[in-house]
């Protein structure tokens, strides 16, 4: 074997488990690991389906809905991830892996509703039978509603956000869904059970 041959196989071994590492990992949009200590607006990955992801006050009371601005300007808030660990003492904790429970918030926002600003499963949209995403804690056993995951797809740096909390309870036969927008009287809504929306994590600050 040439030494040009044998420098050409070494590469491609070193970039496949290079990408291969990466691939466990969530990416930003500088292709850097996605830490739960840090702050990350999440957008659409392709134009003309809205802007930041942000709170809407959809009926004029509380719970608040997850939604996304209608342009895509610097506005919306910013949101925090927390992966679900069964060990608390896990090194890896900060990490945020595709693939793997964690929950969703809002951080440094101020409402007039008084909960939480974490992600939850909410009601079907009446209209579109559609799973809606709310705000707020989810008081049922296990608190399944608070558990999301961040999937694939065939691009790098470019995600689905999913509601399937298997990690949580590996026993439960979950009716699991991807989020998408969903358009109501001038308002983008994050949605499961639709087409799902491509989105990216661009770190607070960036």
């Amino acid at each position: 074997m040439s030494m040009k041959l044998y420098a050409s196989l070494t590469f491609v071994v070193w970039l496949f488990m290079a990408t291969s590492s990466l691939a466990q990992y969530v990416l930003d949009t500088n292709r850097e690991r996605v830490d739960s200590d840090d702050e990350y607006y999440i957008r659409p990955a392709i134009t003309d389906n809205g802007g930041r992801f942000t709170l809407i006050n959809r009926n004029r009371s509380c719970p608040l809905y997850v939604g996304l601005e209608n342009t895509d300007t610097p506005l919306g808030y910013p949101v925090k991830f927390t992966p679900f660990s069964r060990n608390n003492n896990d090194d890896d904790d900060d990490d945020i892996r595709v693939n793997r429970d964690l929950r969703v918030a809002f951080d440094e926002v101020s409402t007039t509703c008084v909960q939480s600003t974490e992600w939850r499963v909410g009601e079907n949209d009446t209209r579109s039978g559609r799973r809606l995403i709310i705000t707020g804690r989810d008081e049922t056993t296990g608190s399944y509603g608070n558990y999301f995951r961040i999937v694939e797809t065939e691009n790098v740096g470019i995600y689905n956000i999913q509601w399937c909390p298997t990690e949580v309870c590996p026993t439960c036969r979950f009716i699991c869904g991807t989020g998408g927008i969903l358009r109501e009287n001038g308002r983008i809504l994050f949605a499961l059970d639709g087409t799902p929306l491509p989105v990216m994590f661009q770190k607070k600050d960036d």
